[in-house]
Formats: C-alpha cells, sequence, structure tokens
C-alpha cells in the first residue's frame, strides 16, 4: 500500500510517500514539501497547494492520504490560515478519490515512540529509524508528515 502523509500549512505543507507490505516493510518512496509565501493572497496560495499536491498525486499514486490534526490554538489566525490549507488537502486528495485519515499529533507521537508527549527530536529520529535514512528529513514538517504516513501504516497494520 502506498500512504500519502501530510503536514499541513500555509506557508509550508511537509508531504512524504510511503510504502507499506504485509511483512510490515516500510520504505520511503519520496518526501518533500510545498511552499507558499505571504506575498500572494489566500486564495493563490491554496491553488498553489492544491496545483503542487495534485502534480504529487499524478506521480507517486497513494492510495490513502494520511494528514495531522491541528493541534496549537494559540494564534487564532494561524489556526485559520491552516485550516483553510487543511481544506484545500482534503479536498484535493477526496477529487482523486483518496480516502483521508486524521490523526491527533499524540497519536502520531504515541505509534512512533510508544510516548504521547514524545519531543519532535524523538520523532525525527523514529522517523529515520523507521524508514533507514541517512539522515532526519528537513525541514521539520516533512519529517512530520512522514511520522503521520508511519502513524497510520502502524494503526491500520499494514
Amino acid at each position: 500500500m502506498r500512504i500519502l502523509g501530510i503536514d499541513p500549512g500555509i506557508s509550508l505543507t511537509g508531504w512524504g510517500i510511503i510504502d507499506t507490505s504485509y511483512n510490515k516493510i516500510i520504505s520511503a518512496v519520496k518526501y518533500g514539501y510545498i511552499k507558499t509565501t505571504s506575498s500572494k493572497s489566500l486564495a493563490e496560495r491554496l491553488k498553489i497547494i492544491n496545483i503542487e499536491l495534485q502534480l504529487i498525486i499524478n506521480k507517486y499514486k497513494p492510495h490513502v492520504a494520511a494528514i495531522e490534526e491541528l493541534f496549537f490554538l494559540k494564534n487564532l489566525k494561524n489556526v485559520v490560515l491552516v485550516t483553510q490549507a487543511r481544506g484545500a488537502i482534503i479536498l484535493t486528495a477526496s477529487m482523486n478519490d483518496i480516502s483521508v485519515f486524521e490523526y491527533n499529533p499524540k497519536i502520531v507521537k504515541m505509534a512512533l515512540t510508544g510516548y504521547g508527549s514524545a519531543c519532535k527530536n524523538q520523532i525525527q529520529c523514529m522517523v529515520k529509524v523507521f524508514l533507514k535514512l541517512e539522515e532526519i528529513p528537513k525541514p521539520d514538517d516533512v519529517a512530520d508528515a512522514l511520522a503521520v504516513a508511519i502513524c497510520h501504516a502502524n494503526i491500520m497494520k499494514i
């Protein structure tokens, strides 16, 4: 099964594609990020996210998508922008008949480390270990996207 993991953001959306098999082998296919700039309008930024995500879907043909739920509520403006980015992401996946699974960050941490309050560095290290990567994917949003994909694989027992 091919899983698209997504860490949504309006400025930076991390994404990662992993393959899983029934014998529990998980491997990274490709990962990266979609970047938008604040000099563009919100509509233009959402369009960029949609177009770039569509290209990723067309190229890698994931079976499902796993996306991180919102967990921060400190800055209302950021919450609204990220929520809109999530909407564009979910709509793009849905328009491609890709089922979307949403995971709370605590669940992602639990699935990777066994501890729901693990720090960001622990999650990044586990992503590196699980996927047998030479280094931790950067920026952090990319490692987070891969973590969400790994979480989905672990929870679904793929």
